[in-house]
């Protein structure tokens, strides 16, 4: 091939390598900015812990009813458009819950709700694209892809922690960061790589559907529950540090966000160095590796005697949490023809997750206050340490060739 053919492709590749990781990193910012507020809602909502763990169930929910759809939508219509429509979504969430903080608190759960299924379409759509990415350069990116989505929550929980700290007003600060995601992530789409055309299906695949074979696939379910593991450790630590160092160490809501940044900011560090982890071990090794990583730092979060433990603790659990979701949708996602149906189905059992950890850290929290109740998160890191295996690289010559034949990616 030439220099003048070669050139536009590698072109067009690189800005949808450049557009994804920006895609990621507004989807990461629009979690993060209601998320960096949250003490100000339960202060203002006169919530306890079990309530506000029903609060995240709802936006859990909403993630959990769109799922099952992403699949066969992105299917059917490419992560160019499925991004584009779900990103005006996203912003109408983010609009109605800085409202509804401001007017009517009913408003503010009708926008989780909005959210939590909008960002449910968008996880699916945008990890879909960047499979395509990382079977087109042939190495491992998702991890990466995932950091920019944490560098979007570091910005999200750092913006928040100047906003507090400033006593900006919490409607301003959410609406502002809707604002800006809802015309910003469709001019970004443009860059995605273009639609490959569709194959045609088996007469079987016909008959059933891609979404009901991804379920029927033991692989597929097995990765969706190291994803469930991981999300569980994840939406914690996302969720719950900045409350749990309040109550711990009676302290100000500016340190417990900041709390919560260095949790992110450990799973971005996490994410960029997760190909390179993953050159030396593997998949799965990567996988137990941060399992074990991530029960080591809740259990230091949770019992640490002093802030300076909590702050180390939190550091160790954000870097342990980091690669389990990226490389269980990439190990799921190798074969285009089953790419969406599969990334559906694993992000469907990993938002479980979401929608379980929330109500349960905030029953149990009730008996035995936040911090202790977190631990229930490093009994749950045992599942990726018997599962892991899952991830493993299938041969090359066998990829794809048969339904049920488990699907990775090349590292």
């Amino acid at each position: 091939m030439n220099t003048r053919t070669a050139s536009p492709c590698a072109r067009e590749t690189t800005n949808a390598v450049r557009s994804t990781h920006l895609v990621f990193a507004l989807l990461g910012l629009a979690g993060a900015t209601w998320v960096s507020r949250l003490p100000q809602i339960q202060e203002r909502m006169n919530l306890d812990a079990a309530s506000v763990g029903l609060l995240l169930l709802l936006l859990a929910v909403g993630g959990l009813v769109a799922l099952p759809l992403a699949g066969p939508f992105v299917a059917r219509i490419g992560p160019r458009r499925a991004v584009t429509a779900v990103a005006v979504a996203v912003g109408a969430g983010l609009g109605a819950v800085a409202s509804g903080f401001a007017l009517w608190p009913p408003l503010l759960l009708a926008g989780l709700f909005v959210l939590g299924t909008a960002t449910g379409f968008w996880d699916v759509a945008v990890s879909v694209h960047a499979a395509a990415l990382e079977r087109r350069l042939g190495r491992a990116l998702m991890p990466r892809f995932f950091a920019g989505f944490s560098v979007g929550t570091v910005a999200g929980a750092c913006l928040g922690a100047l906003m507090t700290m400033l006593s900006v007003p919490v409607s301003l600060h959410i609406g502002a960061v809707a604002l800006l995601v809802a015309p910003v992530t469709p001019a970004a789409v443009r860059h995605f790589l273009p639609r490959p055309a569709p194959t045609a299906p088996s007469s079987r695949g016909k008959a059933r559907g891609p979404g009901a074979h991804a379920w029927r696939h033991p692989g597929t379910v097995r990765l969706g529950l190291v994803a469930l593991a991981f999300a569980l450790a994840e939406g914690a630590g996302s969720n719950w540090i900045s409350l749990a160092v309040i109550d711990r160490h009676h302290t100000t809501a500016a340190v417990g966000t900041l709390a919560y940044a260095a949790f992110l900011t450990a799973v971005t560090l996490g994410r960029w160095l997760g190909p390179l982890i993953v050159d030396r071990v593997g998949r799965p090794g990567a996988l137990r590796a941060a399992a074990c990583a991530a029960c080591l730092g809740v259990t230091l979060f949770a019992a640490g005697p002093r802030l300076w433990t909590g702050f180390a603790g939190a550091l160790l659990w954000g870097a342990g949490a980091a690669l389990g979701s990226p490389l269980s949708l990439s190990a799921g996602s190798d074969d285009p023809a089953h790419a969406a149906a599969r990334v559906g189905v694993i992000t469907s059992i990993g938002y479980a997750g979401f929608v379980c950890g929330p109500p349960l850290i905030g029953a149990l929290a009730d008996r035995t206050g936040l911090a202790p109740a977190l631990l229930v998160i490093a009994a749950v890191m045992a599942t990726p340490l018997v599962l892991a295996g899952a991830a493993r690289a299938a041969p090359r010559a066998t990829r794809g060739e048969a339904a049920d034949t488990p699907a990775a990616t090349t590292t």
